[in-house]
């Protein structure tokens, strides 16, 4: 059987798995992804890992488009994401619903789990905030970062603690078990992400990956109720 190649930003994770079996029936390909940070899968990408289609942040995508490594014509917007706060499924949600509330919730968690601060899009953002509230050094000791936002949101629906919080992109929320959304970044520290799709120059196929591109936007509910944004 063939094999499509992905590479993509993990906010994205959820919404392929859910594709999976159909791409298996409807393109007859078994689905090889990677998920992880966006820095993570530019690296992957440029290093010529095997990839068919990419899923990365609109500016990226359009930039290896610009270099000629995506067809340019496939570029296809799967929609905004926003970060926001988790806690585990069975956990009080915190008030984060402004500036002073969302740092008095950090304040009171004894372990904060979020992506890569260094390659993830929202661990890179989650950062700033954490700077700009003036409680990064307080937090220091406590703070947890993972690969990527997934990783992170299983940890802490695992943890053990009485109270760990947790922040990373919606869709990363909405798609693990075992923790909740609070409530999306108050709207000073709101960050919405354009994530896109594009075939890749050297797909090995390019009409199955283009066909695997149109189910990604084809799967209107699917990315709605996983936390895309129209």
């Amino acid at each position: 059987m063939t094999t499509l190649h992905l590479l993509s930003a993990g906010a994205a994770q959820g919404l392929v798995r859910a594709l999976e079996p159909r791409v298996h029936d409807e393109l007859g390909v078994a689905l090889e992804a990677r998920f992880g940070a966006v820095g993570a899968m530019q690296s992957l990408f440029d290093a010529a890992e095997p990839c068919d289609v990419l899923i990365l942040t609109d500016a990226m995508i359009v930039a290896q488009a610009t270099a000629g490594a995506l067809r340019a014509d496939t570029r296809t917007p799967l929609g905004r994401v926003r970060t926001g706060v988790a806690v585990r499924a069975g956990d009080a949600v915190p008030d984060v619903a402004t500036p002073e509330a969302l740092r008095a919730a950090l304040l009171a968690a004894d372990a904060v789990f979020f992506p890569d601060p260094e390659r993830a899009t929202a661990g890179i953002h989650f950062m700033k905030v954490l700077r700009e509230l003036g409680i990064d050094g307080d937090l220091a000791a406590r703070l947890r970062p993972h690969p990527n936002g997934a990783v992170a949101m299983r940890e802490l629906a695992a943890a053990m603690s009485p109270r760990p919080i947790g922040c990373t992109q919606i869709t990363e929320i909405l798609y693990t078990p075992g923790v909740k959304l609070a409530a999306p970044l108050p709207r000073r520290f709101e960050l919405a992400t354009l994530y896109t799709a594009a075939v890749a120059t050297r797909a090995a196929d390019a009409a199955i990956a283009r066909r695997f591109v149109a189910m990604l936007e084809g799967a209107h509910a699917l990315r709605e109720a996983g936390g895309f944004e129209t």
